[in-house]
């Protein structure tokens, strides 16, 4: 109750603040147009004709201004923003933009960068002439306030700069590109903002810039566009699905923000923090009408500034409460959007000192206008959703384009007013980021010079990608701090003494809340109100990543002697080369990195051998796994060393060690035709680390009777809300063929794999080619949803799924254990953080059918003599002797007796039982991050199996470890299989 009475009286008080803003003015006549300037009337038209219903539009939106000079968005598109029937490309709404600059000098338009494709990223800058030609000037005293350090923490200067100093408000669209509307109410706001005369407009192009980027995805748009344009040639049949939006990942493109995996976050990343932008602003469509989900829902992400949480209810409820006093239905904040997770593009802006903003309106995929039916859980009235909306409407993009323009509108209206107190704002969170380890710590976070340097270097690099400084210690440093466990106050402190070279990322600079949001370890309460969590729990990087890394609350840490470290590739690199002396032997320690296999196809012409075993050798011990490389040429070696973030040792000689040649394993991607979300990032991480692969679908492995021929290896990564029978039988065969390849009216579809239809998938055939390719001896490796179909199908005998009740895991890292010494676990010592999506574990049998085999566990003894514990004897006869039942651990199969293998077909035979290579903690210390249910039920369960398949193996993952770009520190099992996907039954010593 008292939760619910404190979201009452935040939105009381926003919606006072919206009639304190209004004055004495009601918002109509606020938003009154000006009178003298004439309206294109053509256009006003359209825009009535195409809205379905008049409470869809507002007295914002309802008209456009008529200018003799600057072209409508018309010019290009031949209609009017929203019109049906009309998808443009990005090019085209780039063009418009670029015919905006020309025409105006209120807009300017700028290159942010290109997409994995190479296509063009924009953003677009509308502000009165005046602001805009003092930008450079105004961006300087914005970076002041961003970093308050350059002005010695003075919050005098601060607030004359504040003074001196307007905002700039950063909108960006169409991230998801089945979310259609966005390009289109962009390219009609940014020409009202530069041409409407409504003195509210005047006021907001004088006071503030605003910043639009159209369109985020642009790969997926272009590929969207050429769907839609099938479907309007082909009204009447099925069309295909927007299978591929970016190079590599769909709807998970909004989930990159922590990793910085792709293109798209990094450019928009990059260009918020160039501007020094105070809001970034996201636009989806997937609710009716419009959701401003800027408020959401707990728990909010615990590293955000408290004053953010402010700024959210004060936008959000006045946001709504102006839509609402306009007459226009299903305006609502609040929602069940937790805002814990710092994932989403919108939070860049959170975790580096603005304002993180995101509307879901409501949109039909496409141009078409339709009518469209809700659920009752989408129409029903709440109390934070008086005016819900309707059960049935009919529904037009031009709808969609009043509600997005609306909203903007008011909102850009609102904040323009109260541009100083969002500056103050924007400078306080930042001086307190600087403040933080005074405040609530730690003082910073240190990453230790061992380990695999692959994957330190990594994490490091997310830290430049996120521009948090890093630096290094020049010589050892002592500290001592308490540790860190609840209700212990008096536990002692504890000593540690930080070795030279260490990394450090002090809390003391501006955008030490990304980093320690990254660093630290999550917790979700069992208990907490929300049940069901929007996206993952926990992420904790360290262990994600499995770079030692220590949380310092000691501030003596921040007068270390320390310097700062520009490029942590380049001074990793230069330590490297100080140990390649030139020679015919080079040796690479295997420490689980990442990036062993793709410098073994990039020394493809030299000869590389696998040690077998650990071995000592030129004052330097190495591991089983290392790599041995002779008769390279050394140039390339050092390159690809370094692309590798490797480093190498020159040996004079061969060690006497065990070895065995490194293959060139033939490596290819198998997708679906349904959906290719979570294979993408398996995908971009072995584009990334130089591992070359063929791509092929299912439809090629139902033609292909002999893939053992072609490939060694083949990753079916996961497939996610599939069932088995979806992917063997896909699609289903009535109605019309639903292709997917370029054409005249889809030529940008077919470029990373193309069919003629999209619905058949394995079929029966393609299964039996897949089996047959494991039993001939290729490695299929599988994870999650596929992990369980190869086990469905027969391909991994003696592996079942492990059945469980009432657990609970979303998206948390959990703790596992190293269960073989064999080559997939090379360069693993001790525990290690795996990221589980639900739970997911097996269960092992030495039969190929799960039969009931009693255990001591289950035995409950028969009523008889004694007590509980005791004996029972029957009468009449010499007792018999005790029968001990097998007591296996979790990770065990049942050991069968004699009476069980009788005759029983079914006994895998032992050369042939699978062999669990990874499996989860104990109970007690599972959790390192994230939300935990019931952890018995899934404690010390495998979660990694090699399963034997006739000659070949079926590697099963019940995690994933390629995971956006976050699960760093299990690439290596899988690139370890890969490269020894011939011996995987062979034990390292």
């Amino acid at each position: 109750m008292p939760r619910f009475r404190s979201l009452v009286t935040a939105a009381i008080l926003m919606a006072c603040s919206s009639f304190l803003f209004a004055q004495s003015s009601d918002t109509l006549n606020y938003f009154a147009r000006d009178p003298q300037q004439p309206i294109d009337h053509q256009y006003t038209q359209h825009i009535k004709q195409y809205t379905t219903e008049p409470y869809f539009n507002s007295p914002l939106t309802d008209y456009l201004p008529a200018s003799k000079t600057v072209p409508t968005p018309e010019a290009v598109l031949g209609d009017v923003s929203g019109a049906p029937n009309t998808l443009p490309y990005a090019e085209t709404v780039y063009k418009y933009f670029r015919l905006l600059a020309k025409s105006t000098p209120r807009v300017r338009v700028y290159t942010i960068g290109h997409t994995e494709e190479g296509r063009e990223m924009i953003a677009v800058a509308i502000a009165d002439q005046p602001l805009l030609d003092q930008q450079q000037a105004n961006n300087a005293r914005l970076a002041k306030l961003a970093d308050p350090r350059t002005i010695h923490m003075d919050d005098r200067v601060a607030a004359q700069l504040e003074k001196q100093s307007y905002p700039v408000y950063y909108i960006t669209g169409t991230i998801h590109s089945i979310e259609t509307g966005a390009p289109t109410a962009l390219m009609e706001l940014a020409y009202r903002l530069a041409v409407d005369n409504s003195p509210y407009i005047q006021y907001i192009r004088s006071h503030m810039i605003v910043l639009i980027t159209p369109v985020v995805e642009v790969d997926g748009r272009d590929r969207m566009v050429d769907i839609y344009r099938w479907h309007r040639a082909h009204p009447n049949e099925q069309w295909p699905h927007l299978l591929y939006w970016g190079h590599y990942v769909a709807h998970d493109n909004n989930r990159d923000a922590m990793g910085m995996s792709l293109d798209l976050t990094r450019n928009v990343l990059n260009t918020y923090l160039d501007w020094h932008a105070q809001v970034l602003h996201d636009l989806h469509e997937s609710v009716p009408f419009l959701y401003d989900n800027t408020v959401g829902d707990g728990p909010y992400n615990a590293w955000i500034d408290p004053i953010l949480t402010g700024e959210w209810q004060q936008l959000g409820w006045n946001n709504v409460q102006t839509m609402t006093q306009l007459g226009m239905p299903g305006v609502f904040t609040h929602g069940d959007f937790d805002t814990w997770s710092p994932g989403y593009l919108m939070f860049l802006a959170a975790m580096h000192n603005g304002i993180s903003r995101l509307y879901e309106t409501f949109g039909n995929g496409g141009a078409d206008t339709e009518k469209r039916i809700l659920d009752p859980d989408e129409y029903e009235r709440t109390w934070y959703k008086p005016n819900p909306p309707l059960p049935e409407t009919m529904w037009s993009q031009r709808d969609n384009n009043n509600y997005e323009e609306t909203a903007l509108l008011s909102t850009l209206s609102y904040f323009s007013h109260h541009g100083s107190e969002w500056l103050q704002n924007y400078y306080l969170k930042s001086k307190r980021s600087v403040e933080k380890p005074s405040l609530a710590g730690p003082a910073a976070y240190v990453i230790y010079p061992d380990g695999a340097s692959s994957r330190r270097v990594a994490l490091l690099q997310v830290m430049k990608l996120q521009h948090v400084e890093i630096q290094r210690l020049s010589q050892p440093f002592t500290i001592t701090q308490k540790p860190d466990i609840q209700n212990q106050p008096n536990a002692p402190a504890v000593t540690t003494t930080i070795p030279a070279g260490s990394y450090v990322i002090r809390m003391d600079q501006p955008y030490s809340r990304i980093a320690d949001a990254l660093l630290d370890r999550q917790y979700w309460a069992p208990d907490d109100p929300q049940k069901h969590p929007y996206d993952d729990t926990g992420w904790s990087f360290p262990d994600l990543f499995g770079v030692h890394t220590l949380r310092v609350t000691d501030d003596g840490i921040l007068k270390a002697p320390m310097t700062p470290v520009p490029s942590v590739a380049a001074l990793e690199q230069k330590q490297a080369d100080q140990t390649l002396t030139g020679g015919g032997i080079v040796a690479v320690d295997q420490k689980g990195e990442i990036s062993l296999l793709g410098l073994r196809y990039a020394m493809k012409d030299a000869k590389v051998s696998i040690a077998d075993a650990s071995f000592n050798a030129a004052g330097h011990s190495f591991h089983a796994g290392s790599l041995l490389i002779q008769d390279a040429d050394e140039t390339k070696l050092r390159d690809a060393l370094h692309v590798a973030d490797l480093q190498g040792i020159t040996l004079a000689t061969m060690p006497n060690v065990k070895m065995h040649v490194a293959p060139l394993p033939r490596i290819a991607f198998m997708h679906t035709w349904l959906t290719t979300q979570t294979e993408g990032w398996w995908r971009l991480a072995f584009d990334k680390l130089h591992v070359p692969y063929a791509y092929i679908s299912t439809q090629t492995v139902a033609k292909e009777q002999d893939l053992r021929s072609k490939y060694d290896v083949i990753i079916f990564a996961p497939v996610s809300y599939v069932s088995d029978e979806q992917i063997i039988d896909g699609m289903p065969m009535w109605g019309n063929p639903i292709p997917w390849e370029k054409s005249p009216i889809t030529p940008n579809l077919g470029r990373i794999d193309s069919t003629a239809d999209m619905r058949p998938e394995l079929g029966l055939d393609g299964l039996q080619h897949l089996k047959s390719f494991v039993s001939q001896g290729g490695l299929l490796i599988t994870s999650e949803s596929t992990a369980r179909f190869a086990i469905d199908e027969g391909m991994a005998p003696g592996v079942f799924m492990n059945q469980t009740s009432g657990t609970r895991v979303v998206g948390s890292v959990l703790n596992a254990t190293p269960m073989s010494a064999g080559p997939v676990l090379a360069g693993y010592r001790g525990n290690f953080g795996v990221y589980s999506e639900s739970g997911m574990t097996f269960a092992i049998s030495n039969e190929m059918v799960r039969q009931y085999v009693p255990t001591q566990q289950d035995y409950k003894r028969p009523t008889g003599r004694g007590g509980p514990n005791a004996v029972d004897t029957p009468e009449a006869r010499p007792p018999a002797p005790q029968v001990v039942l097998p007591s296996p651990e979790p990770w065990q199969a049942t050991p069968l007796n004699i009476e069980q293998t009788r005759n029983n077909p079914w006994v895998i035979p032992v050369a042939d039982r699978p062999q669990v290579l990874v499996r989860l903690g104990p109970a007690n210390g599972l959790l390192l991050s994230g939300l935990l249910v019931r952890a018995g039920n899934i404690a010390n369960r495998p979660v990694v199996v090699d399963a034997h398949y006739g000659s070949g193996n079926t590697l099963l993952f019940a995690i994933n470890p390629v995971y956006r770009g976050e699960t760093i520190g299990t690439y290596p099992l899988v690139f370890n299989a890969i490269l020894n996907f011939d011996r995987l039954n062979q034990v390292a010593q």
